[in-house]
């Protein structure tokens, strides 16, 4: 194919941390945040963890002149905390929500009230059409034993499939957030295989920032150094991935993270360090026959088919993982459910016996009573909605298993149809500015 066309593109992406109260420094950082973007020349932001709609709105009057088009989604309690600001214009916006996000009761962790979910926009950047995502999953906590792993794979797995349905006519697909996975974690494979989105920081020219790319870095100052071990350095778990299509290719010429404190500033702009991708969109005129760029891609494709099969296989097992959690956790919500139902029976068989023996005194003191009734009132409530919670739990869990099933067998039927080839790999160079290192893969 010839080009035809070029457009740069610059991304932006940040987890801004804005929970006010509890976020250090938000008021001033927000106003930091505010300044930088009002001038830098970034075309597209994508931010996350903007939890207040007045902060949003602060954004959006310092931005107006440089970043006139916007949009914020609303979700859960809270607000999903997620933002977009550009200098294109939003031709329609939509908001998916995630279908598992945790649970209530761990309302220190408080995900489960933000309502996390996936935006989209579609913008039109000169004659190209691209569909802009922005999403935030849930968090991790502890890597040793990490009980929201299901729920995180079931997100990967719901963001794939959003982007797979949606972008079908779209020219460009760039994708930005806190995605809370390592590059090598079963999620972010999940995703990177079923959309075929590449990772900016894999494929950049040249690269600026942190060592490996890393986003949650170990010198921050809102960062205790406690929740990144065993991980010295930080660890990587916020991303811009893009696509191209038969109509555009894309590349990322440049890329660059901060390195902690702002300077002239005693601190950074988030917990999370900026990402910054300057990306080329080429689009493309017919110069090759379907049928070459079939017997080009052919070799790949089958490769790619059998990896996507394991993937998807592994994601499967570990769903099946998280539903037996679930059965067991509203098994445990039965029983003790039952537990207070027959403890308040046999208090109103006590009640009733002042009734039944006329004269008789009632055998425990009126306030024990009343405190014994409540506790099991209590009890009753919080099995019962824990019951529904693990009974909802179950279903979206069950329909995430369904659909990989389904699409396990769809994807081996479809590499029966492959003919035999031998797998080979092709080796990249790595970014000016990187070690070789840089690209081992990452635990």
């Amino acid at each position: 194919m010839a080009h035809s066309d070029s457009v740069s593109v610059r991304v932006f992406s940040l987890n801004c941390w804005g929970i006010h109260y509890l976020s250090k420094q938000c008021g001033q950082r927000y106003a930091m945040i505010g300044e930088m973007l009002s001038k830098e020349e970034h075309d597209i932001v994508l931010l996350q963890e903007v939890w207040s709609e007045k902060d949003y709105l602060f954004l959006k009057q310092k931005l107006a002149c440089c970043h006139p088009h916007s949009h914020y989604f609303k979700s859960g309690v809270i607000g999903s905390g997620l933002a977009i600001f550009s200098k294109h214009r939003i031709h329609d916006t939509f908001l998916y929500r995630y279908s598992l996000n945790g649970y209530p009761y761990m309302a220190h962790h408080g995900d489960w009230f933000g309502g996390k979910a996936v935006g989209m926009a579609i913008l039109s950047i000169g004659s190209l059409t691209a569909n802009v995502y922005v999403t935030h999953l849930h968090a991790e906590y502890c890597r040793d034993k990490d009980s929201y792993l299901p729920h995180r794979v079931v997100q990967a797995w719901e963001l794939q499939q959003f982007i797979r349905h949606t972008s079908a006519a779209a020219d460009v697909v760039i994708l930005g957030g806190d995605l809370n996975m390592h590059p090598q974690d079963l999620g972010n494979r999940l995703l990177k295989a079923s959309t075929g989105l590449r990772d900016s920081y894999l494929e950049t020219a040249k690269f600026d920032g942190c060592e490996d790319g890393i986003t949650l870095i170990a010198d921050n100052p809102f960062i205790s150094k406690k929740t990144l071990i065993p991980f010295e350095k930080g660890i990587r778990i916020d991303y811009i991935l893009f696509k191209g299509s038969s109509k555009a290719d894309i590349y990322c010429d440049f890329m660059s993270t901060t390195k902690g404190s702002v300077p002239d500033h005693p601190f950074p702009y988030s917990d999370h360090e900026t990402l910054t991708a300057e990306l080329r969109l080429e689009a493309l005129t017919p110069a090759e026959t379907e049928s070459d760029r079939t017997s080009k891609n052919q070799d790949s494709a089958a490769g790619k088919v059998a990896e996507l099969v394991d993937i998807v296989t592994e994601a499967r097992t570990e769903v099946k993982v998280g539903l037996h959690c679930a059965e067991r956790m509203r098994y445990t919500a039965t029983r003790t459910g039952v537990m207070g139902l027959a403890l308040l029976v046999l208090e109103l068989a006590i009640a009733a016996v002042p009734w039944l023996a006329l004269g008789a005194e009632q055998p425990f003191p009126r306030t024990s009573f009343y405190m014994l009734a409540a506790l099991c009132f209590a009890i009753l409530l919080t099995t019962s909605l824990l019951y529904i919670f693990y009974t909802m739990e179950l279903k979206s869990l069950q329909g995430a298993e369904d659909q990989m099933r389904l699409a396990v067998g769809s994807l081996q039927e479809k590499l029966r149809g492959f003919p035999l080839a031998q797998p080979h790999s092709t080796q990249r160079k790595p970014p000016e500015g990187l070690e070789p290192s840089a690209f081992d893969p990452e635990e």
